[in-house]
């Protein structure tokens, strides 16, 4: 019984963001069926996608008219669905948001990198071209050029968790008034929301325009990741006072022989004197010395090394190597359960008749 017990959704097959909301949404209890193309069941042509993970699927054609009433049948019976097509898809096909009107409470979700107006609406992107025009992309990375930072801060999190937080919110609402409504979820709206203490700071005066220039993008040197004797790095951030002292102290740096860390004019400086403590030392004899202290530093690990880590061992923070579901409920806990095939006839007799 989890939290979304109850709660039935359609998941147009997709990439990226729409598997992982309706993934998160299936691991709080959501009833979620995925309607993918005939012998398309990995999206991504893998033999196993974590992001498939709890919930059921069945194939329907969406361009033949059965295909297309099966999945019309579905929909009629869910209080949501979530679509990641390019804007006026599901409109073509008859699958529109107008075209359940005997669904009123119906929540019909829409995850795009565009969103669904304005005049990139209907163009080709991905993850990098969404970010570079929030101003997130050109915020990140060395002096001289911006980085992808994976495509965790747009597919996922400005994509993903905005579709899912929108979803919530308008369950919530049809719940109270009947009524559902559409969540148009664009990354690049996302976004540019989630920008929102950067920007707050940019208007402030306290963010320069260049990179590795401010306090949170690597320009600080006590916010930076460092070198060690073995190549591998330690991920320093030691922002606050008592922190940044407790680092000092650990490093066995002299703190009164060290220049004043507030003004970045002595920013190349300290790192240097920072850096050289630092390379003296393998990761993991700094991790050791350390974890588990306020002097905020810790061992960046690999994707492999991530699982076997004692804190994410302790909280079962992954799962046979993949993560869990996150965050934790304390009475209506998230849960894996593996999906199956379905056929139409069967996953309509299971959510009974429309409305």
């Amino acid at each position: 019984m989890g939290a979304l017990d109850g709660i039935r959704v359609v998941e147009i097959a997709g990439l990226g963001p729409t598997p992982f909301a309706a993934m998160w949404l299936a691991e709080h209890g959501a009833q979620v069926v995925r309607i993918t193309r005939p012998g398309a069941r990995h999206v991504l042509g893998l033999d196993r996608d974590v992001l498939d993970r709890g919930r059921d699927w069945v194939e329907l054609d969406l361009k033949s008219d059965a295909g297309r009433a099966a999945a019309r049948g579905l929909i009629a019976r869910a209080d949501a669905l979530i679509e990641g097509m390019r804007p006026g898809t599901m409109e073509r096909l008859g699958l529109g948001p107008a075209d359940f009107p005997g669904n009123p409470r119906l929540v019909y979700g829409r995850m795009t990198g565009w969103g669904q107006s304005g005049p990139l609406a209907h163009s080709a992107g991905h993850d990098l071209t969404y970010l570079a025009i929030t101003g997130a992309l050109h915020a990140i990375g060395p002096a001289d050029h911006p980085v992808p930072p994976l495509n965790l801060l747009g597919d996922f999190a400005g994509g993903s968790m905005y579709l899912v937080a929108g979803m919530l919110a308008a369950m919530l609402s049809a719940a109270r008034t009947g009524r559902g409504q559409v969540v148009d979820a664009a990354i690049s709206d996302g976004v540019a929301h989630l920008m929102a203490m950067i920007s707050g700071m940019r208007l402030a005066g306290l963010w320069h325009d260049a990179r590795q220039a401010n306090l949170l993008d690597g320009g600080c040197p006590f916010y930076a990741c460092y070198p060690c004797a073995d190549g591998r790095h330690l991920a320093v951030a030691a922002i606050e006072p008592q922190f940044w002292a407790e680092l000092v102290t650990r490093l066995g740096l002299d703190a009164g022989a060290l220049p004043d860390r507030m003004d970045a004019a002595n920013w190349p400086a300290l790192r240097g004197t920072l850096g050289a403590a630092i390379a003296a030392r393998t990761r993991d004899d700094w991790a050791a010395r350390l974890e588990g202290t306020d002097a905020c530093a810790a061992p960046v690990l690999s994707i492999d090394e991530a699982a076997a880590h004692p804190h994410n061992a302790a909280r079962r923070t992954f799962a046979a190597g993949e993560p869990a579901p996150a965050p934790r409920l304390s009475a209506t806990p998230a849960v894996l359960r593996p999906g199956r095939a379905l056929d139409p006839a069967e996953m309509l007799a299971r959510w009974g008749p429309p409305g």
